[in-house]
């Protein structure tokens, strides 16, 4: 009997504070399981995700692209809370790596990055479905504060922002004060009509990886394993549950399981990989980026002509310079790359300018 279930929420080793999961091992983990896709949602980056949209379409499994993270309320003592996003498309994609790159440079928070409320307007969530955080999102902290009417409050906030895209996250990972959570936001899923989904949260691929993963843990954290008194935030059971394994811990609500393969055909990115992405440069009117690179190296060359024979008392021979000028254009232009060095003088110019040092390089575009 096939059980429909899909990873929604997931860290690998490249969440630097909670996580061990390799990408070609979760690949071949999943692909074995029989599951069609898995999510990727790296605490607050998205670091992964080439090499996971690779491994997976290698392995013939849908990557579902997602990030996990932090949530701080601005001028209130509140803790922070979680939210996950996924991707449903490349309007959604674009929207996360501005709320990502967003959190980097102006919501660090004693080092963890951190997008901030009045960030998540409903233009800037467009193209991403949401998930509330389990226990440590705002509804769940609400619910286990035990004030249902905050826990609404928020959720209502998210379907204004989200409508259709948000979904209650639940969890049964034995961590403390989850039972409590999940009762309660089970209820409030049934009492408001709002889909739930099932996830793991997971950080490591087997049981058995529990204890390096706590030692992952403690190195983050600058605690000793055998410190009784240190956090214990994870629990054995965070690993990648086989779908006959979530299907059993949820038999009570098998609909929860259903709605993560929705969540999965909801979210169709496609990623152009190995192709150029540059900018175009702007030119003068009636010219191209290859007839003005050309121009350009051609004005430099004469500058160079001349300072060196003023310095140094001896005419060049331009005629030679000329020549292996317009064989290394030719290359360049050739390869598409007039663009690119356009580009690079540009940074160095500025550079120059502001007088931050630039140094010979060699061997390279950025050098020359």
């Amino acid at each position: 009997m096939t059980h429909p279930f899909v990873h929604l929420r997931l860290h690998t080793e490249y969440s630097l504070v909670d996580g061990i999961v390799r990408v070609p091992e979760l690949m071949a983990a999943v692909a074995a399981a029989g599951m069609p896709a898995v999510a990727l949602t790296d605490q607050s980056n998205l670091f992964a995700m080439v090499k996971f949209y690779k491994e997976a379409q290698g392995a013939g499994v849908k990557p579902l692209i997602g990030v996990d993270a932090w949530v701080r309320e601005v001028g209130e003592r509140a803790p922070p809370s979680r939210v996950v996003f996924l991707c449903q498309n490349l309007v959604g994609y674009r929207h996360l790596t501005q709320l990502v790159t967003r959190s980097f440079l102006e919501g660090q928070q004693r080092g963890a990055p951190m997008l901030e409320r009045s960030w998540l307007q409903r233009d800037v969530l467009t193209g991403l479905i949401v998930l509330s955080g389990g226990a440590e999102g705002d509804i769940g902290q609400a619910l286990g504060r035990g004030n249902a009417e905050e826990a609404t409050r928020c959720l209502h906030r998210w379907q204004s922002l989200c409508g259709d895209r948000f979904y209650l996250e639940v969890q049964r990972t034995a961590r403390a004060g989850e039972q409590v959570y999940t009762e309660a936001v089970l209820d409030l899923a049934q009492a408001r009509g709002v889909p739930a989904v099932a996830t793991n949260d997971v950080r490591f691929l087997t049981r058995p990886e529990f204890e390096a993963h706590e030692a992952r843990v403690c190195i983050h954290d600058g605690a000793l394993l055998a410190d009784a008194s240190r956090a214990r935030r994870y629990s054995e059971d965070q690993y990648l549950k086989t779908p006959a394994e979530m299907a059993e811990l949820f038999a009570d609500a098998p609909e929860l399981l259903v709605n993560t393969v929705e969540v999965a055909k909801r979210c169709s990115l496609e990623i152009k990989l190995g192709a150029s992405m540059l900018p175009a440069y702007p030119v003068p009117a009636g010219s191209t980026t290859e007839q003005f690179l050309r121009d350009e190296s051609r004005r430099g060359l004469d500058e160079r002509l001349e300072q060196a024979s003023a310095l140094q008392g001896v005419v060049p021979d331009a005629a030679a310079y000329a020549e292996r000028l317009s064989l290394e254009l030719g290359v360049i232009c050739s390869m598409g790359f007039a663009g690119y060095f356009l580009i690079v003088a540009d940074f160095i110019r500025w550079a120059r300018d502001n007088g931050v040092p630039v140094g010979p390089g060699r061997g390279s575009g950025a050098g020359s």
